[in-house]
């Protein structure tokens, strides 16, 4: 994982939980949604980055192949 893709990642994650504390969601549809709303400020961001920058922030390097995944039993 790169710095930009850690960065974005962390940007999601902490977004969320600032959402989450201020607006105290109860069950999974209204977390789901929180978690929505912070991921969607972390994408946009990227995607912000990536068009002024020119280059991707996520990398096909990172992903295994279908073939080297483990298969959890």
């Amino acid at each position: 994982m790169t710095d930009l893709e850690l960065i974005f990642s962390m940007l999601g994650e902490a977004a969320t939980t600032e959402i989450v504390k201020n607006t105290d969601p109860q069950g999974f549809p209204e977390n789901q949604i929180a978690a929505r709303q912070g991921g969607k400020i972390a994408g946009n961001a990227r995607k912000e980055l990536e068009k002024k920058s020119g280059k991707n922030v996520v990398r096909t390097t990172n992903y295994l192949s279908e073939k080297k995944q483990k298969k959890i039993e």
